[in-house]
């Protein structure tokens, strides 16, 4: 345990006329300076009783610590009390200030238990400890007492009681003050023991006693600045007292008052020095030094305290010489600190008498705080958006045009409390400004209304903005503080439909066509109240004012647009946008209106307006529009449904009656039909379309006609691309309505019949135009085929509807091929081959990026047939291939799709990933040949996509086990399965393909390694054991993977050749006995082996070549401490005069001694290259345990105290190992560092570093690099 450094201990309070107190006040020089030392009472060493006081504390008896005996709280310590928080905090204090009167030390003995105990130390300060040793002393007592092991202490620890006992600490001493502040904090012990003690734990290396104790400071501080605040409030009115009495005439004048008056100044005055001297002491020990403290909580809670002291006693503290602090702070790394700076100014610039003492800080920080409107923790970016608010309240210059339009464009923000806060600072700047009404005159309503400034203004901003399609977000930003101005319906009514007045510049097509998007807007958040899509956080449960307002709302724009709609619809009836955003309004309807508010007249109106619409357009948006609303106002809920959906049937009927009767002649023309008759026919197929997708025509028999239509097509190749995409939608619309209507079961019997039949034959249809010349009409046609085999697949029987059961479809093998090569054509394409429908503007930005977009939901259509098992996993692997080279446009998709294939098959998903490898590997095959480079781009780019297969297997061995297994034997079997191209001698074909299967080696688990290196084996024969061309280098990197951490006794690289050689060998020159004590001497395979991976190794097919050979390792158990060198025995038995010094004796007696037959020539290589790696595996593991005792000493030496600057939860090693990585570099090869575990718990209680004193300041380690170096004012 290392000792705490020298403390200072004693105070010496100046006493001197100058009131201010001594902080920096040079702007330009560093934060840096001691405290002078100060005494725990200014008479000398603190335990020193004046002689009149000796013997007080007889009446103290029956108390302990000098509390009283009460509500069941006796022999308590002081702590226990405010832990528990069962009494006032008032009552608390008065016992223990009665107790101070009684017997000082015993109080404050309590007191100072009530700190160490405050700080989770199990010490106790003894009489005897307080009376006889320095603070210093009883510090460095505590911190040996202190548990280092536990990283909580009181202000940590989680739950409700702590938590609350954190607010009675913070109460305790500001109560404890607010009642001694009239006599005991003069009396120059109590507060002088106090600070001294507060001062010494605040420079402590232990972070509870840091932390406990700066709390305490500071709020300490704060108590005494309200002291003093009433001290300068008394002695203000003593002197208004004074010079009143003065200015008497002098038979009037009282001069016994006046020397009251002026003795009473004088005790304020020494009053008031004292407690400057306090909280200078407090300020110089314990806040210039804790501020800038490693732990972001320290430094939090000294900015939030200094930011109370500017705002209570502003007179005193607000000056540059305190605020550089704050300013400097805002540079911090914590986000936690950057967020209390801001709320420390906030209550500075909120009171605008201020304002003038914060020109300068504002002028050199403004930048500062405008920079952290962006900041990448959102908590900190609204409350610099709310600073930059009450700064523009203040005053309208110190913002300039370019520090407001940086906040303004964060109305479009997706995070909604920065969105609001911005929105709030954007209706401050524009808005503000209103036009004042005349009083007793008139309200002015309509284009006349103060409001209609402002909705243009809101219009001017959005178009101005360019993020026309974020209409929605700019509301719903403004929506809290602008809900007046946006709710003014009939404001924006008026500016739409009248005339402009005399002078007044109308609005132009586009200004017109934002206003009634934001308007729509509005009506939405209304109706809606709730964020737009991206910004919500979940359904909020509306409180019963919201709710009434949401009723009032929609009943008021019911009323309105009821009225003014079809006049809009019919001003605006020609343009597509405004028509398609108008037409949206009545979803939002409170339709019970149209009935009591007598406006049936204006429903017919509006269905007259949505008849002509319909006639006119053809637009897709706009007719599905009409559909939807048609779709809101039949609700057979309201008494005006049976007139809705009259209009609607008629339309529908005339629609589909001219459909058919088009078609017929349209079919019967053939190849003599003009254009003309074709856009008729798909005009009138667009709107049937349009609204069969909201309404069910399944009355108006829609398949014949449009399977006739498709069937024609199919027949004659000619058939125009839309009327044809339209085609396949209508028909797609039948087969679901038919399905809806089953699945309620209000259908017959011959329903499912039927509907069987159709869907089957469109399907067939669908896998017909697959294979059309045009590429829109076979990308509908692959899209609505993926819809219907998921719908129509096994996963429809679910829930409860098995009587769907005859209605499931699954695809052909030639449809799925069908599909996937649909995919491997139309998706994995570049950019520049994607011609479809460009007419020419491949360079636009937007048609690219709609390009994509298309082809990613073709590729999510496609996958998702695979998830849920529509298809066979193993079609993924053309898709998973594509993984590394389409990364950056499906690389989402693919791996989303990797992750959910696994949920469902383990085993499967890694057939799939080893098939897509092979796949790649076979088509690198047929490009560069055989003998290709396994340097270049095509091999390495196999690599890195199996290296990233082997990431998403995750950490967690256990549950891919039998799945990695499968993978590595699928690679083996593939790596060997066709011979060699060279002839016989010659490497097999696929044998690079074990370079790229390496990478999974390290997910395997130990004795797994073992068992796929046995069946690699089987493949193997002694020649190519003992190749060494670069051509074999896969198989022996692949080996070398599965050696390395798989056993204890750490195989060589020979190993497996090696115990091959040794076998034959002892056939031909050992007697039988050395034989038969080698098999003896052969370690058994763990048992887990065995049954881990037994169904994936039963399934292995006749592999030629030689049986497995056993691993020969030494019987005697080795002491896991030792080096290789006590333990490692070699593969091969050597003769006795060769045998290794090093081998255990054990062996000498396990192994008799026998004459050894000449080796012969092959045996001699053998043995030679077995000897040569045995000592490479003997070096290298010395190496590895070297670095282990390393690592270990590191270990013991941080445990014994070298400990670090405090980071918070953050690895201690780390720190240490980057210092000596230079001198380390020759130990760490081979050395597997995940599993070096350095067994170190977190404590938050660690020590820093003994070389660093404790105001050590780095201000790199807490700031941002753009604060070093720049002077602060």
């Amino acid at each position: 345990m290392i000792a705490a450094p020298e403390i200072p201990s004693e105070f010496s309070f100046t006493h001197d006329t100058d009131t201010r107190f001594s902080s920096d006040t040079d702007f330009s020089e560093e934060p840096d300076g001691r405290v002078a030392n100060t005494a725990k009472g200014k008479g000398g060493k603190k335990g020193k009783k004046a002689a009149g006081e000796k013997g007080k504390g007889g009446k103290g008896a029956g108390r302990l610590n000098g509390h009283h005996q009460e509500n069941g709280m006796e022999n308590m310590m002081l702590f226990e009390v405010v832990k528990l928080g069962r009494s006032a905090m008032q009552s608390v204090v008065d016992d223990w200030i009665e107790s101070y009167k009684h017997d000082r030390d015993v109080a404050l003995l309590d007191l100072i238990n009530f700190f160490i105990q405050c700080s989770g130390c199990k010490g106790v300060v003894s009489g005897e400890m307080f009376r006889n040793m320095q603070n210093s002393e009883i510090i460095r007592r505590m911190t040996e007492e202190f548990d280092e092991d536990s990283g909580d202490y009181p202000l940590t620890i989680a739950g409700p009681q702590w938590k609350k006992f954190k607010s009675s600490f913070c109460e305790f001493i500001a109560v404890l003050v607010r009642q001694c502040q009239y006599s005991i904090i003069y009396d120059e012990y109590m507060m002088d023991t106090v600070i001294s003690l507060l001062t010494g734990l605040s420079d402590s290396q232990v972070r509870a006693f840091r932390h406990t104790s700066t709390l305490a400071a500071m709020k300490l501080m704060t108590a005494l600045v309200n002291v003093a605040l009433n001290l300068s409030i008394n002695m203000d009115n003593t002197q208004r007292q004074y010079e009143a009495e003065r200015n008497k005439a002098v038979p009037k004048r009282a001069n016994d008052r006046l020397e009251l008056l002026l003795q009473k100044r004088k005790e304020l005055q020494e009053n008031q020095d004292e407690i400057e001297n306090m909280m200078n002491a407090i300020f110089k020990g314990v806040f210039v030094h804790r501020y800038r403290d490693s732990i972001a909580e320290i430094r939090a809670i000294c900015i939030e305290e200094i930011g109370v002291w500017m705002k209570l006693y502003s007179d005193a503290f607000l000056n540059d010489s305190y605020l550089k602090y704050v300013g400097w702070t805002m540079h911090d790394k914590q986000g936690e600190v950057r967020l209390k700076c801001l709320t420390a100014l906030q209550g500075l610039y909120y009171n605008r008498e201020l304002n003038a003492r914060l020109e300068l800080f504002t002028s050199r920080f403004k930048d500062r705080i405008v920079s952290m409107t962006l900041d990448k923790e959102y908590d900190v970016a609204v409350q610099a958006i709310k600073l930059l608010t009450l700064v523009l309240n203040s005053t309208d210059e110190v913002l300039t045009p370019e520090d407001c339009e940086s906040v303004y464009h964060l109305v479009y923000s997706a995070h909604r409390p920065v969105a609001i806060a911005a929105g709030e600072f954007l209706f401050k700047k524009l808005f503000s400004q209103r036009e004042p009404e005349e009083e007793g005159a008139p309200k002015r309503r309509g284009r006349q209304s103060p409001n209609a400034n402002l909705i243009k203004t809101t219009v001017f901003f959005f178009l101005e903005s360019e993020l026309h399609e974020h209409a929605a977000y700019l509301v719903d930003s403004l929506w809290e503080c602008g809900a007046e101005l946006l709710k003014d319906w009939e404001c924006m009514i008026s500016l739409l439909l009248d005339e402009p007045l005399p002078g007044e510049e109308a609005l132009t097509d586009r200004q017109e066509t934002a206003l009634i998007e934001i308007m729509l807007c509005t009506v939405r958040q209304a109706a809606e109240c709730h964020p737009p899509v991206g910004r919500g956080t979940g359904k909020r449960v509306m409180t019963a004012k919201e709710k009434k307002t949401q009723l009032d709302d929609r009943t008021r724009m019911t009323e309105l647009y009821a009225v003014a709609l079809p006049p809009l619809l019919a001003k605006y009836a020609v343009d597509s946008e405004k028509v398609t955003n108008l037409l949206q309004l009545p979803q939002f309807f409170d339709l019970e209106i149209y009935t009591t508010g007598r406006l049936e007249k204006h429903l017919e109106s509006l269905m007259r307006q949505i008849r002509e619409i319909v006639e006119k357009h053809t637009d897709t948006e706009v007719l599905e529009a009409c559909s939807k609303t048609y779709h809101a106002l039949c609700n057979e809920e309201f008494t005006i449904f049976n007139r809705v959906d009259i209009a609607r049937s008629q339309l529908l009927d005339e629609l589909v009656d001219k459909f058919n009767r088009l078609l017929e002649d349209f079919l019967q023309e053939g190849e003599e039909a003009d254009e003309d008759d074709a856009y008729q026919v798909l005009s009138t197929l667009k709107r049937i379309t349009a609204f069969h997708n909201a309404h069910d025509l399944s009355g108006w028999d829609l398949f014949t006609s449009n399977f006739k239509l498709l069937n024609t097509g199919i027949e004659n190749g000619d058939m125009p691309e839309q009327i044809v995409i339209h085609s396949l939608q209508c028909t797609h619309y039948v087969i679901l309505w038919n399905l809806a209507k089953i699945s309620e079961g209000s259908s017959r019997k011959d329903d499912m019949v039927t509907l069987r039949k159709q869907m089957r034959a469109f399907c067939m249809m669908c896998q017909r135009y697959l294979t059309n010349v045009n590429t829109a009409v076979k990308e509908q046609a692959f899209t609505i085929l993926c819809d219907l085999l998921l719908i129509f697949s096994h996963q429809m029987v679910s829930g409860g509807r098995e009587h769907l059961e005859p209605l499931v479809y699954s695809p052909e093998d030639s449809l799925q091929s069908e599909l996937l090569s649909f995919i491997l054509n139309h998706v994995f394409i570049d950019q520049d081959d994607d011609t479809n429908s460009t007419d020419g503007q491949q360079d636009d930005e937007a048609v690219k990026i709609e390009a994509l977009h298309k082809r990613r939901n073709l590729l999510a259509a496609y996958c998702k047939l695979i998830i849920y098992c529509v298809v066979e996993m193993r079609t993924g692997a053309d898709i998973f291939k594509q993984y590394m080279r389409y990364y950056n446009d499906y690389g989402d998709i693919i791996k989303e799709t990797m992750s959910k294939t696994r949920q469902i098959d383990k085993i499967q998903c890694a057939k799939t990933l080893i098939i897509s490898l092979q796949q790649l590997f076979n088509e690198m095959l047929s490009e560069l040949g055989h003998g290709f480079d396994r340097s270049s781009s095509s091999f390495c780019g196999i690599k890195e996509l199996a290296r990233r297969f082997s990431l998403t297997f995750g950490l967690d061995q256990v549950k891919t086990r039998d799945a990695i297994a499968m993978l590595h034997k699928d690679g083996i079997e593939f790596s060997f399965k066709d011979p060699s191209p060279q002839g016989e001698g010659g490497p097999p074909l696929n044998l690079a393909f074990l370079d790229i299967l390496s990478e999974f080696s390290s997910k395997l688990m130990k004795q797994d390694k073992r068992t796929v290196h046995m069946y690699l084996e089987r493949f193997m024969t002694f020649q190519m054991a003992l190749q060494r061309e670069d051509c074999w280098l896969p198989l022996i990197s692949y080996r070398n993977s599965l050696q390395a951490g798989g056993d204890d006794d750490t195989m060589s690289v020979m190993s497996g050749y090696s115990s091959r050689g040794s076998s034959i060998r002892s056939k031909k020159s050992k007697p039988p006995s050395v034989t038969a004590g080698a098999s003896a001497a052969k370690r058994k395979l763990p048992e887990e082996e065995s049954s881990s991976s037994s169904e994936v190794w039963q399934q292995t097919m006749q592999t030629p070549v030689m049986l497995p050979s056993p691993h020969l390792t030494s019987t005697a158990m080795r002491d896991p401490k030792r080096g290789r060198d006590d333990s490692y025995m070699g593969v091969y038995p050597l003769p006795h005069d060769q045998q290794q010094p090093h081998q255990h004796p054990q062996h000498h007696q396990q192994t008799p001694q026998h004459h050894q037959t000449p080796m012969d020539y092959n045996s001699q290589v053998t043995w030679m290259l077995a000897q040569r790696q045995q000592e490479e595996a003997r070096q290298q593991q010395e190496r590895a345990m070297n670095y282990a005792k390393l690592r270990t000493n590191l270990q013991h030496a941080i445990r014994r105290g070298t400990g670090l600057m405090e980071e918070d939860e953050e690895p201690i090693v780390e720190d240490v190992m980057m210092s000596s990585e230079g001198r380390m570099d020759d130990l760490n090869e081979g050395m597997d560092f995940d599993t070096m575990d350095i067994d170190l718990p977190p404590s938050k209680n660690r020590r820093e570093r003994s070389e660093l004193k404790p105001d050590y300041f780095d201000p790199a380690s807490i700031m941002d690099e753009s604060v070093l170096g720049v002077s602060m004012f």
